[in-house]
């Protein structure tokens, strides 16, 4: 069963993203919060993620941001923010697609089996493990080559400090 997550303060319309997803056979898992949502989007294994924009704790920016360093799932953007400039952002940060509320809860499905069919045909199906080596309080991430000090990643110039 296919497991998504919902990244959505507001509680009814988390239920009815919930209610529709389950009623179309996925499982699904509400974060009322970005920084929540975060965690379980990072260490979670779901198969997509539903996020809002206004989030408590952490903006839905800044959560697809750090989800965008170390995962490839399928990230949908479900938000009541209607200007383009937000649309190129939350697009340019890695967000797979933009849903401006409200929203067809029948269309909102339809979405996301469309993502995660074409997410399968581009991984083969599989659900890739995390590809990671540690070592003390380094982390590196060989598929998108980036190093990790702690949970901050580094670039050239600190760690040439």
């Amino acid at each position: 069963m296919r497991k998504i997550l919902i990244v959505e303060d507001d509680g009814d319309i988390a239920a009815i993203e919930r209610d529709y997803l389950e009623l179309n056979g996925y499982q699904a898992e509400i974060a009322g919060d970005g920084i929540t949502g975060l965690e379980l989007g990072l260490h979670g294994a779901f198969d997509l993620i539903l996020l809002d924009l206004m989030l408590p704790g952490m903006d839905g920016f800044a959560v697809c941001r750090r989800l965008r360093e170390e995962t490839d799932i399928p990230i949908l953007m479900v938000t009541a923010r209607r200007e383009d400039i937000d649309k190129i952002r939350g697009l340019g940060l890695g967000a797979d697609d933009y849903i401006e509320k409200p929203f067809s809860p029948s269309v909102l499905v339809a979405r996301v089996r469309a993502h995660l069919s074409r997410y399968a045909c581009l991984t083969g199906g599989l659900q890739r493990a995390k590809p990671e080596l540690r070592a003390g309080g380094l982390r590196l991430n060989t598929e998108t080559r980036r190093v990790f000090v702690g949970e901050k990643s580094a670039n050239k110039k600190s760690i040439g400090k």
